[in-house]
């Protein structure tokens, strides 16, 4: 199974969360996209519930190397979370990877000002807040993002991701109310693999894209 491109693999999405919203147990609905590759997933989703389109900036720690392998990750002005794991094995440690957290932070505060501008960040209290991103390979991101959420009060906390590598989705259920993932491969290398179009989403897609949502769908 493949997906043709993140559109489809998010309407996809919205048809499974569509089920869930059916039962009535979602609350004041908000759809926080991981960007930038979570935003065209996500849009599809916040427009078939109706609801709210925002994004939550996080951004992976990369292997020195090998930036494209995550060992940590931060979001907004917390203290990085790392795969304590895998950087004892790697023999690294925090000190080590200070720079590269601070390049990180300082591109986190760029793309959140890009994005969201002056607008503050969306109350969550008491609301159901699904976070979406175009898949989960290592998870140390998408784990990074929900507990910075979960200090934010929601009444409802899911991870919706259209593939995911097995032990990855598993590794979520203790940080999430509810963790959907449409596709779990055994033999999971990358989230690309699974997109017949994976071409990287730009600053001004993100932009628009919210621009577009927000139009047709204020908030609420």
């Amino acid at each position: 199974m493949r997906f043709h491109d993140r559109r489809e693999a998010g309407q996809e999405l919205a048809l499974r969360l569509m089920e869930w919203a059916a039962d009535g147990e979602f609350t004041h609905p908000i759809v926080l996209a991981l960007p930038r590759g979570g935003v065209p997933v996500a849009a599809p989703v916040a427009q078939a519930l109706s609801a709210p389109l925002d994004v939550l900036v996080a951004r992976k720690i990369g292997l020195p190397g090998n930036p494209e392998t995550g060992i940590g990750a931060i979001v907004g002005d917390d203290p990085p979370l790392f795969d304590r794991r895998a950087v004892e094995m790697l023999g690294l440690s925090e000190d080590r990877l200070g720079p590269q957290v601070a390049h990180e932070r300082t591109e986190l505060h760029r793309r959140e000002l890009l994005y969201r501008g002056d607008r503050p960040a969306p109350d969550l209290s008491d609301r159901t807040v699904i976070v979406v991103d175009d898949g989960l390979a290592t998870g140390v991101t998408a784990r990074a993002a929900l507990r910075h959420l979960r200090g934010r009060n929601p009444g409802r906390l899911i991870l919706a991701v259209p593939v995911g590598a097995p032990e990855s989705v598993s590794s979520m259920r203790p940080e999430a109310d509810d963790v959907l993932c449409l596709y779990q491969p055994s033999a999971f290398w990358a989230v690309g693999e699974w997109y017949e179009n994976f071409d990287q989403t730009s600053d001004d897609e993100v932009i628009d894209t919210l621009r577009r949502h927000s139009a047709t769908t204020p908030e609420r």
